[in-house]
């Protein structure tokens, strides 16, 4: 069992375990004692914009050099850069500094491997284990904070850029008003140059002037009817808006309305399977995607299969399958041909070429995806306990699978990013839906609650 990492690294309140100097120290040397059966080891460094990231890229740093590996900055990059990065420029690693939709006083590290993927989670064990032996150990690392900024290849950011650009689409999206909100994050230095470099001229961008603090506050895909309103407002052809390190994205069409994961599924899958490249005919989404995406996608016989929460699960079960199109609901979408983990980024130009290519508006392509009710109840919990284990929450949880049966579904998971219980039901009656969330939400903060 995993005790550092979570289902997308290692996180936590900046300066406290285990995001003190001390221990993000030992997560570089750690790394490095991995990594040191490659040769030479280089690793590239990629960071969010909060006030912390730039000190935790110092430290990390200074652990990985302690055991002699180098480390090179690509400076304030998304997480999919990073990604891409390690994969094309010959890194032993890609790491991220970066909480994604977390807000700012939160920081976390990513790991990717050379091959751009997110490490497994026997290998995360394994850098857990040196973490923890030098900590035993009980003598504090020396030398642990550097001062001024990482040895830097900056252009290294324009790389990954010109990758995004280069794709031929065949189509012109100049004529496209955009709406784009950088949730005052990694997007912020990285789409105010992409999409003008793609023709698009008219994007209006909105939360794109970071100052540390005020990453994902009250924008970007954790507040995404901020850019739909405002889509309205500059009569917009579509919107879309990212969480704090851009590997995920959300819409809101002409109107207004929101549209999703899962639309963005349906909307992909079908344009894929038109041109004959939805290998098997299989989309991979999770267990928090809505059966409407599942109805929708069987009528275009697309088999829909589901994945743990989390996109790296998303991803495994992709090359288990096959499948090259599969992403959660939150916005993480994966196009296993292009990229190895999702890019909010090129979510954005599939989703601007194939509305371009398809001559209509985004909210005509998804209109017929009929949804099912569905709420999520987030309870903040002071352990993790095994639901199973907790009398009152199973029986809650028992009657509403059974009172539910066909017509719904009943989700209850621990977040792997943050100290939370997340209560999902899913239900053609509204008023059973509510009824079974606040009885399981109830359960749970009556028993393991903060």
């Amino acid at each position: 069992m995993r005790k550092l990492f979570g289902t997308d690294g290692i996180r936590g309140v900046a300066g406290q375990y285990p995001l003190d100097t001390d221990t993000v120290f030992r997560i570089g040397s750690s790394l490095a004692k991995h990594l040191s059966g490659a040769g030479a080891v280089k690793v590239v460094i990629g960071q969010d914009t909060r006030e912390s990231s730039e000190w935790i890229a110092d430290t990390l740093t200074a652990g990985l050099e302690s055991e002699g590996a180098t480390a090179v900055s690509a400076g304030v990059v998304t997480t999919p850069a990073v990604a891409y990065l390690a994969r094309t420029e010959g890194f032993a690693a890609g790491v991220v500094v970066s909480a994604s939709h977390n807000p700012w006083q939160d920081n976390g590290i990513k790991v990717f491997g050379h091959d751009g993927f997110k490490l497994p989670d026997a290998t995360e064990l394994e850098i857990e284990k040196e973490i923890f032996a030098q900590i035993k150990e009980g003598v504090a690392p020396k030398g642990h904070m550097r001062t001024g900024s990482l040895p830097g290849e900056h252009e290294l950011a324009e790389k990954y850029e010109r990758w995004l650009a280069e794709f031929e689409r065949g189509v012109d999206m100049s004529r496209f008003k955009l709406v784009v909100d950088c949730a005052n994050g990694a997007a912020s230095a990285v789409a105010p140059e992409l999409f003008p470099l793609l023709g698009m001229t008219k994007t209006v961008f909105t939360h794109f002037t970071p100052n540390g603090r005020n990453i994902n506050d009250r924008c970007g895909a954790l507040h995404p009817e901020v850019v739909a309103k405002e889509v309205v407002e500059q009569q917009a052809e579509l919107g879309v808006c990212f969480d704090g390190d851009a590997d995920r994205a959300l819409f809101a069409d002409h109107t207004g309305k929101i549209v999703n994961g899962d639309a963005v599924l349906l909307l992909t899958a079908r344009a894929l399977k038109a041109q004959g490249k939805l290998k098997a005919d299989t989309v991979v989404a999770t267990t928090m995607s809505n059966m409407g995406l599942e109805a929708a996608l069987k009528r275009e016989g697309i088999k829909m299969l589901r994945a743990p929460v989390g996109d790296k699960y998303v991803l495994e079960e992709m090359q288990k399958t096959g499948a090259v199109l599969g992403g959660e609901q939150s916005g993480h979408i994966i196009f296993s041909d292009l990229a190895t983990t999702g890019d909010g980024l090129l979510t954005a130009l599939k989703v601007i070429e194939v509305v371009a290519k398809s001559g209509k508006k985004l909210a005509e392509l998804v209109g017929d995806m009929q949804v099912y009710p569905q709420v999520i109840k987030n309870v903040r919990v002071r352990e993790k306990k095994p639901l199973e284990q907790i009398d009152e929450v199973s029986a809650k949880i028992a009657a509403a699978s059974t009172d539910l049966r066909d017509e719904g579904r009943v989700v209850v998971r621990y977040s792997g990013t943050e100290a939370l219980c997340r209560v999902m039901i899913e239900a053609a009656s509204e008023e059973k839906m509510n009824l079974h969330a606040e009885a399981i939400a109830g359960a749970i903060r009556r028993s393991i609650g903060v």
